[in-house]
């Protein structure tokens, strides 16, 4: 018989009430050593909290936190503090013994943040990933981890979910990243009304388990509500006759009501919908050899795109290479510094920006809506025009899951989520038949993400689109552009996973084609020397050697680094290599351009 495990952490009979309302209610729970754990829940519903109780910064009103002796736990912050600390890496190594400061450079090269980067000037997306650099490069024996993927780009969540992958630790994972938990968790906590469940299966099991459970919960309350009838009706036509020796039976029927007045409503879903407005040409957008630099940098070279109505089109890209600046520059709100862009007719744009610019902190759920001049009902203070018909503002609001309480608080209470809510309230409001989004999937909850999904597939009107969130990229896209830096930019039909099936297909076409070229090249070369100087002829001779040299190295490099453990057997080599390979990349871009600039000019 196996001998049974000593847990990692233990929380036995939890009760915990923030104003006056019941977060948790006699919660019990245990955390083994190797899981690895999907915390999921509604918005609001306490994941965070409890997060924070696991790690011993929230006390509970009652019940016990057991943490094992020698266990050492790492709890990411939302917002963490580094005003002590005058870099980003040394907050990251803080808690490191001296010495193993390494730890935090290896980390840094995944997570896409410089060590050397001040505090004083750090973004909250570096503040994040310097906060989560702090826990990995710990290596504790458990890790609470809320939305580490949040500010993370495409490129950093495939690291970090390998990483995951491969590390010794149990962790808990707050994500609404459904590819990410889908890869790493074997556990589900699901948080609902106060009670936790816990399913021994991961996240990939979870929608089925609570549809059924919820189905079980209906046909019980069913049952409830039909007893209570009848008891009810023979209360009303026998009671009289028989009121002595029946009294036990009343008080049954009391019990019973109390048992389904205190059955605790699930939270419905948010209304959400959107109306097109007028109907837009067939071609929305088009793109005619645009570029685009910033101090010399191009974001944007040569790319020309056509969009038509009804197209969903994702932009996809590591963070900082010019994603919301290529958003801008196709609808206009950025002029490319060559090139030209056209918009379709009769085009009325709504735009959900990632930064939430539109939302003013200081002003009232209540004002934000009444105070938009395009949604004033004139005469009602109290009324918004939603998609051509006036609402009140609280009914309005309540489709979107805000009660009473919440309508004269500021907004900058609100949570992530609730903030993201109330934006996509906003732009849900006005009729449109173009949808910016940028960012919209960060701090939603998973049906919230499943409705804005279904929103948009119902939705007549044309959609672009910046997300990190690869299955909702597989989910709503009908074209992905990719944006690979340098100013290279490429458009692929479908989703997520269709661009990195095409994109896996490409180096060898591309090698082939590039043999190709090569060949051409020297044969060019020896004819073509007119306007050269005798250094630009060697130059352009010697070419097409440097060229076919750096894309095998490249090959090998990629080949090395292809072993999904090579980096838990050998960081240091995995982090050389992954240098060396960008360099030599960026080696070979220079090549092929100086060759093209070359050849054009001994062509004349």
């Amino acid at each position: 018989m196996p001998m049974a495990r000593t847990p990692l952490l233990q929380l036995s009979d939890i009760s915990l009430t923030f104003g006056g309302n019941p977060v948790f209610d006699k919660l019990s729970l245990v955390v083994q050593p190797g899981d690895r754990v999907a915390l999921v829940g509604r918005n609001g519903s306490g994941k965070s909290t409890l997060l924070k109780v696991m790690a011993g910064l929230v006390e509970p009103d009652t019940g016990s936190r057991t943490l094992s002796p020698g266990v050492a736990t790492g709890y990411m912050e939302q917002d963490p503090d580094l005003s002590a600390f005058s870099t980003l890496g040394d907050f990251a190594a803080g808690s490191l013994p001296p010495g193993e400061s390494y730890k935090v450079d290896q980390v840094a090269e995944g997570l896409k943040f410089d060590p050397a980067g001040l505090v004083s000037t750090a973004s909250g997306g570096e503040r994040r990933r310097a906060a989560l650099a702090r826990i990995l490069a710990g290596e504790p024996d458990l890790m609470l981890l809320d939305e580490p993927t949040n500010h993370l780009d495409i490129v950093a969540i495939a690291w970090l979910e390998q990483y995951l992958r491969n590390c010794r630790a149990a962790y808990i994972l707050i994500s609404h990243d459904r590819a990410f938990l889908n890869a790493l968790t074997r556990v589900t906590l699901w948080i609902d009304r106060g009670r936790v469940r816990r399913q021994e299966k991961g996240f990939a099991a979870f929608e089925s388990w609570r549809d059924k459970i919820w189905e079980e919960e209906d046909i019980a309350r069913h049952k409830l509500d039909r007893k209570i009838k009848s008891e009810a009706r023979w209360a009303v036509e026998g009671i009289s006759a028989r009121r002595k020796r029946n009294q036990g039976r009343v008080r049954a029927l009391r019990a019973l009501q109390q048992e389904r007045s205190s059955m605790i409503r699930r939270q419905g879903a948010a209304a959400m919908a959107l109306t097109a407005g007028r109907n837009s040409g067939k071609r929305v957008i088009e793109a005619r050899d645009i570029s685009k630099a910033y101090e010399g940098r191009p974001i944007v070279r040569n790319f020309s795109l056509r969009i038509e109505k009804g197209e969903r089109v994702a932009l996809v890209g590591p963070n900082g290479v010019g994603k919301t600046t290529l958003l801008r520059l196709l609808i206009k709100e950025l002029e490319p510094d060559s090139g030209a862009v056209i918009l379709g007719t009769n085009l009325e744009v709504a735009v959900f920006d990632q930064n939430r610019e539109a939302l003013t902190p200081e002003l009232s759920l209540w004002e934000t809506m009444t105070g938009d001049k395009d949604m004033r009902v004139s005469g009602q203070a109290d009324q918004i025009m939603v998609r051509g018909s006036p609402r009140h503002v609280a009914g309005y609001l309540k489709d979107f899951l805000f009660d009473d309480n919440q309508l004269r608080a500021p907004v900058k209470s609100l949570s992530g989520g609730e903030k993201a809510r109330l934006l996509l309230a906003k732009i849900m409001a006005r009729q449109s038949n173009l949808l910016v989004l940028d960012e919209p999937t960060n701090d939603l909850d998973v049906e919230t993400l499943d409705l804005l999904q279904d929103v948009l597939a119902e939705y007549d009107g044309t959609v672009l689109l910046v997300s990190h969130d690869r299955d909702f990229l597989d989910r709503v896209a009908t074209t992905t552009i990719a944006m690979e830096g340098g100013g290279r930019v490429t458009a692929y039909p479908g989703g997520w996973s269709d661009y990195q099936a095409q994109r896996q297909e490409m180096p060898s076409q591309i090698r082939s084609e590039k043999k190709k070229k090569s060949k051409s090249r020297k044969d060019i070369a020896k004819q073509k020397d007119a306007g050269l100087s005798f250094t630009e002829k060697h130059r352009l001779q010697a070419l097409p050697e440097v060229i076919e040299r750096l894309e095998s190295e490249i090959a090998k490099l990629a080949e090395f680094l292809s072993d999904p453990d090579m980096f838990s057997k050998e960081p240091v080599k995995f982090n050389k290599a992954t240098l060396a390979l960008t360099d030599r990349q960026q080696a070979l871009a220079e090549a092929e351009e100086e060759w093209l600039r070359l050849e054009e000019k001994a062509g004349g």
